[in-house]
C-alpha cells in the first residue's frame, strides 16, 4: 500500500505551498541520482518524493486526494514515475529553480511555439460603430518555401551535432552532478546545417507581406483587441504558429459621444419650444428621427431613443441614443420681442393661465419671424 504522502514530504496536511516545495526539494537534493549512483533503494524514494509532489503540489489533485486519498487520483490512483528520467522530464523546470539546471538528459530541441505579432489598425467612428472588413498587409516571417523550414539547401538535410549527439545539451561534471548546458556547436538545436538554403540562408524562414481580410466587429471601442489564431510567426521544430493582435483605435466622432454602447447627442433648442412643447430632428447612424420636445422642457434635460445607439458585439441589442437639449436665450431681439417678453413677466406674476397662453401663442408667432 502506498505511503501517505504528506508523510512522504514530512510535512503536515495543512502545510502550505511553500513548506511542500521546500521538503520536496530537501528529498531531491538528498536522494539524487547523481549523489547515490546505484542505489536503488535511493532511486526509489527519489521517485516516491516526486511522487507526492506531483500530487500536493497542484490544489485540485491535492484536494481529491486529501477527501478520497489514492482512490480520489482517478481509478487505481496515480500512476507515479517509472524512472528518474520521467522525473527530470516532468520536473525539468523544477531542477532548474532548484539546482539551476534543468536535468540529466535532454532529447533534443523541444517544439517551440511561435511569437505573437501586433498590429493597430485606426478606423473610423461610423466602422466601428455599424462594422467594416478591412485588408491588412502583415510583414512576418513565413516558412522558406524552397527548403520547407529545414534551413538545408534543397536535396541536403541538416546532420546531427556531432558534439551532442542531437540532444542539443552537453554535460559537465560539477561536485556530485553532471549537469547539462547549451551545446556551444548547435546552441541546442541538435543539428548542423552544413549547406545552408540560399533563399533563407539557412534560418528556415524569409520575411514576407501578407494580406490578411478582417472583419471589425459592429460596435467595438476603442482598445478592443481582435485574435487571429495562427496569423502570427512560425513556430520551430514543429511547434504552432503564433497569433496576430488587432488592436483597435477609434476615431472620434463629430456628431456623438460614446458612453459604453449609448451616444450622446447634444441639441439646442429655443426657450419657446422648450416652453410650448416641438418635434425636432435628430441625426441617428442610420439616418434622422423626429423626437418630442415635451412643455416646460429645461436646459440639460436628457432624452432616450431606445436601441439607437451602438450594437453590443456577440448580441442582438444595442445602447440607446441619448439626446440632451439645450435651451437657447435669445440674443438681439427686436423692439416687439422684448416687449413680449415684458408682457410675460407681469403675466407670469399674475398667473392668468389663459392670457399666459394667449402670450405664448403671439411670442411663437414673433421669435418665428
Amino acid at each position: 500500500m502506498p505511503r501517505d504522502y504528506y508523510e512522504v514530504l514530512g510535512v503536515e496536511r495543512d502545510a502550505d505551498d511553500e513548506a511542500i516545495k521546500k521538503a520536496y526539494r530537501q528529498l531531491a537534493f538528498k536522494f539524487h541520482p547523481d549523489r547515490n549512483p546505484d542505489d536503488p533503494e535511493s532511486e526509489s524514494k527519489f521517485k516516491e518524493a516526486a511522487e507526492a509532489y506531483e500530487v500536493l503540489r497542484n490544489p485540485e489533485t491535492r484536494a481529491r486526494y486529501d477527501r478520497f486519498g489514492q482512490e480520489g487520483l482517478g481509478g487505481n490512483g496515480f500512476g507515479g514515475f517509472n524512472s528518474t528520467d520521467d522525473v527530470f522530464s516532468a520536473f525539468s523546470d523544477i531542477f532548474g529553480e532548484f539546482f539551476g539546471f534543468a536535468g540529466r538528459t535532454s532529447r533534443g530541441p523541444r517544439p517551440q511555439s511561435g511569437n505573437d505579432l501586433r498590429y493597430d489598425l485606426t478606423v473610423s467612428f461610423r466602422d466601428a460603430a455599424k462594422g467594416t472588413e478591412v485588408t491588412l498587409k502583415i510583414p512576418k516571417n513565413v516558412q522558406c518555401h524552397v527548403c520547407d523550414g529545414s534551413g538545408a539547401e534543397p536535396g541536403t538535410a541538416p546532420e546531427t551535432c556531432k558534439q551532442c549527439g542531437g540532444s542539443g545539451q552537453v554535460v559537465q561534471s560539477q561536485g556530485f552532478f553532471r549537469i547539462a548546458v547549451t551545446c556551444p556547436v548547435c546552441r541546442g538545436e541538435g543539428r548542423v546545417v552544413t549547406s545552408p538554403c540560399k533563399e533563407c540562408r539557412g534560418r528556415g524562414v524569409t520575411r514576407q507581406v501578407r494580406e490578411l481580410k478582417v472583419r471589425v466587429p459592429a460596435g467595438v471601442d476603442d482598445g478592443s483587441r481582435l485574435r487571429l489564431r495562427g496569423e502570427g510567426e512560425p513556430g520551430l521544430h514543429g511547434g504552432p504558429p503564433g497569433d496576430l493582435y488587432v488592436i483597435l483605435r477609434v476615431e472620434p466622432d463629430k456628431v456623438f459621444e460614446r458612453q459604453g454602447q449609448n451616444l450622446v447627442l447634444r441639441a439646442d433648442i429655443s426657450f419657446v419650444q422648450a416652453a410650448l412643447g416641438h418635434k425636432i430632428e435628430v441625426p441617428t447612424l442610420d439616418g434622422h428621427e423626429m423626437m418630442d420636445i415635451p412643455k416646460g422642457t429645461q436646459s440639460g434635460e436628457v432624452f432616450s431613443l431606445r436601441g439607437l445607439g451602438l450594437p453590443v458585439p456577440g448580441s442582438s441589442r444595442s445602447g440607446d441614443l441619448l439626446v440632451e437639449v439645450t435651451v437657447l436665450t435669445p440674443k438681439n431681439l427686436t423692439k416687439k420681442q422684448e416687449e413680449l417678453l415684458q408682457e410675460f413677466e407681469k403675466l407670469d406674476e399674475q398667473k392668468p393661465m389663459k392670457k399666459v397662453k394667449d402670450f405664448f401663442r403671439k411670442a411663437k408667432e414673433v421669435m418665428g419671424n
